[in-house]
């Protein structure tokens, strides 16, 4: 069964509606005027990757040798400066 809950009251609790319909299962239809205007449900069609899995795509990835120079590089760039006034 649906719970019935307005678009502005959604949009104010839109953190917990999401969390029910992504925790509970739950569904809503949201209304503006009271006239239903939309159905928030679960999204089941999302693909779902085991750690296993995502570990294979990752070994598929083409290695960069470089890579790690280019993290370094970054870092080293990535200083606060002594004086915030700089």
């Amino acid at each position: 069964m649906d719970t019935v809950i307005s678009s502005t009251d959604a949009a104010r609790h839109m953190g917990d509606v999401l969390a029910r319909v992504k925790h509970a299962g739950e569904s809503f239809v949201l209304t503006k005027s009271e006239k239903p205007l939309a159905r928030l449900v679960r999204f089941s069609g999302a693909p779902r990757a085991s750690g296993a899995e995502i570990m294979r795509a990752l070994d598929d990835l083409p290695w960069d040798p470089e890579f790690a120079d280019d993290l370094e590089r970054v870092n080293r760039m990535d200083r606060i400066s002594e004086n915030p006034w700089d």
